[in-house]
Order: structure tokens, then sequence, then C-alpha cells
């Protein structure tokens, strides 16, 4: 019989971008501009529709395991607030659940950028040090892709 376990965490990941909030959102909301920072946007059968009651969906294979990630938005609040919940799956097993909100706080002529997530890591498969690392390397490709759209040509 399989060992049950759930670790219940919070952590928050905080950036301040020079793109405007409407600029920073919309890296969130496009399907072409999150593809730029997102990888599973390019995989086969990704879904992304973005609205209130609406889901994400993205299957694919990293590190020797086949992963499922899949959004439902909660509450969208365009160029201030994004809440999702979502679950996350490893080789069919479910490892996580987790609420994420992204807030866009105007900041100077930029944007200050809040992601927290609550997560439920379920039987030792997860973990939120591992899960805070990938989320954490995403925002960072976020801020790279807002860079480049922004640099001289």
């Amino acid at each position: 019989m399989t060992q049950r376990s759930v670790v219940h965490a919070t952590f928050v990941i905080e950036r301040v971008y020079a793109a405007t909030p409407a600029r920073t959102f919309a890296a969130w909301a496009d399907p072409r501009l999150k593809a730029r920072w997102f990888p599973a946007a390019e995989e086969a059968g990704y879904e992304f529709d973005f609205r209130e009651g609406g889901r994400e969906y993205s299957k694919g294979s990293a590190e020797g395991a086949e992963y499922v990630f899949a959004v439902d938005y909660r509450e969208i609040v365009p160029d201030a607030r994004i809440v999702y919940a979502y679950y996350m799956d490893m080789d069919g097993v479910r490892i996580s659940v987790s609420v994420a909100t992204i807030e866009f706080h105007p900041q100077g002529a930029g944007t200050r950028m809040v992601v927290t997530e609550m997560g439920a890591f379920l039987d030792g498969h997860d973990t939120v040090a591992q899960r805070e690392h990938g989320t954490t390397w995403l925002i960072d490709r976020l801020g790279a892709s807002l860079e480049e759209a922004t640099a001289p040509a």
C-alpha cells in the first residue's frame, strides 16, 4: 500500500520589470506572447483559453517523465490580477494541486509582479522547493521576454 501524505506550503516570488502592467499582463494573456517564455505553449495538444472559467492544458515530457499541467482560470482582472487553480501529474500520478495568484502593481514606469502559490504537494512526489525553483525559472524567462520586446533593433 502506498503511504499517503500531503505537505501544504506557500511561496511568493516578486519581480520588477521595466514593462508596464498592461504589457506584463499581456505576456500572460496573449498566446503569442506567452509562447515566448512558457515552453509548454509549443507542445502538441497545448490548450489556452484565457478567460474566467477557461482552461490551460499541456502534456509533455521532461527528464524521462510525462507531465500534465492543467489550469482552471478563476479570476482575471485585466492589468491587475490573475487567479487560477491547477494540478500537475507525473506519469499519470497526481503530484500536486495549487492555487496561484499573479498580481501586477505599477511601480514607476514599470511593474512589480507578485506571484503567490499555495500548494498541496502529494505523497512525496513533488516538493515546494522544486515547484518554487521551476516557477522562478519561468518568471525569469518572462522577464527576459519582456526585455527582448523592448530592446532596440
